[in-house]
């Protein structure tokens, strides 16, 4: 349907899309068609000014293990191209919002299975994911039982959190216990955005669950579309109007080894310092095997309890356990880098990109972006990789610490 959802897109007014493709000298398309992809990918990295947004994520992934993950429109199936992205966006979620966490959830045989909670870890759930190519997919999948497991937990999490499950759908219909319709009613009153990429063709019931609780609905293409909507769901999205701000007490632990001077333990000697190994809380109830047994660790501030990696949230005390980088990785998101200009390749600018260094050329480079703010002008690829990777102008710092 349209973004407006008046009406289907066939019963829309008739449009001649041909006429936007043009033909260059040597009858081909390849520039326009360039044009069109530049335009798309410079709209995707844009963010609106003055918009809120949920810096902490909670977020449950829900897979579909239904039959119909079996077919094979995507290579070599549905199931394993499903998992093979999602490995990607795994740690492209965790790069983009580092003090957020993940769940997994999938579904089949009208039933649903949790299979990682809440975490901060993205190694942990990547392997998980990977355990996942080798099991059955059976029997039909049910979205009512997704919705109500996740729901069980999202609803406790503080108000300044965004609550959010991301449907990864092959299926074409939800066999479900009960009134779904109920259960997509709770989840918006307690503000949880559910979104659904669909392997197959838009189901109502999908459109429905996306449109009430203000999440994005989008039916793939093909791997590459799935692919970029992915992408789109790793950055945070704007915040729901009952979203509430708090100030959120935090840790900073530093790695250090565990000692017994660490520990507040009393030596015969003072400078007897004696390392000790010890087992991290994040390994604490897998019993058997030596996963997070070492002398090495980050050490909550408080209770002295110890965790492997960051971030993570004290399961003592608690206390948020983050790192400054972390924080630092999400400062961008609140202070946005202003879009480029974007200018026709003239004769008369006889520059070169800024980010690259390389001459532009007429032929290669028919469109060139200039920043507000230095006046530096940048190609195509350097535009993309200051909005998407670096988030900051290079010209600006320059300017910056020249002054």
């Amino acid at each position: 349907m349209d973004e407006n959802d008046d009406q289907y897109r066939w019963e829309s007014g008739y449009e001649r899309t041909w006429e936007v493709i043009q033909e260059d000298e040597s009858g081909s398309i390849t520039a326009t068609v360039n044009a069109i992809n530049q335009k798309n990918r410079r709209k995707e990295l844009a963010q609106l000014p003055n918009v809120r947004l949920g810096m902490m994520r909670h977020l449950y992934l829900v897979l579909d293990l239904s039959d119909a993950m079996k077919d094979q429109d995507l290579r070599p199936n549905r199931l394993f191209c499903a998992i093979e992205l999602l490995k990607e966006f795994i740690f492209l979620y965790f790069d983009s919002n580092p003090i957020s966490q993940i769940g997994i959830i999938i579904t089949r045989k009208k039933r649903v299975e949790k299979i990682s909670e809440l975490a901060g870890n993205p190694r942990s759930h990547v392997a998980l994911l990977e355990q996942l190519k080798y099991q059955e997919c059976e029997g039909e999948a049910s979205i009512q039982n997704a919705l109500e497991i996740g729901l069980q937990t999202l609803k406790h999490m503080p108000k300044y959190s965004s609550r959010e499950m991301l449907f990864v759908l092959g299926c074409l219909a939800t066999c479900d216990p009960g009134n779904i319709i109920q259960t997509i009613k709770t989840c918006k009153e307690n503000e949880i955005r559910c979104s659904v990429i669909s392997l197959s063709a838009e189901v109502r019931i999908f459109r429905k669950l996306c449109t009430d609780t203000k999440g994005l609905f989008h039916v793939i293409t093909d791997s590459t579309h799935f692919q970029e909507l992915l992408q789109i769901h790793s950055r945070p999205l704007p915040a729901l109007d009952k979203f509430e701000s708090s100030l959120v007490r935090m840790g900073f632990p530093k790695y250090r080894t565990y000692t017994t001077s660490n520990a507040n333990l009393t030596s015969t000697t003072a400078s007897a310092k004696h390392e000790k190994a010890s087992m991290c809380m994040c390994h604490l109830e897998q019993r058997g095997g030596t996963n997070g047994f070492s002398i090495g660790g980050y050490f909550c501030p408080t209770c002295e309890s110890k965790y492997c990696e960051l971030p993570t949230e004290c399961s003592v005390c608690h206390l948020t356990l983050v790192s400054a980088p972390h924080l630092a990785r999400s400062y961008h998101f609140l202070f946005p880098i202003e879009q480029f200009i974007e200018l026709t390749m003239e004769k008369s600018i006889n520059e070169k990109c800024f980010g690259c260094q390389q001459m532009f050329d007429e032929q290669k480079h028919k469109t060139i972006y200039q920043c507000t703010n230095c006046k530096s002008f940048f190609c195509f690829e350097c535009d993309l990789f200051i909005h998407g990777t670096i988030f900051t102008c290079p010209g600006c710092i320059r300017n910056g610490q020249s002054k």
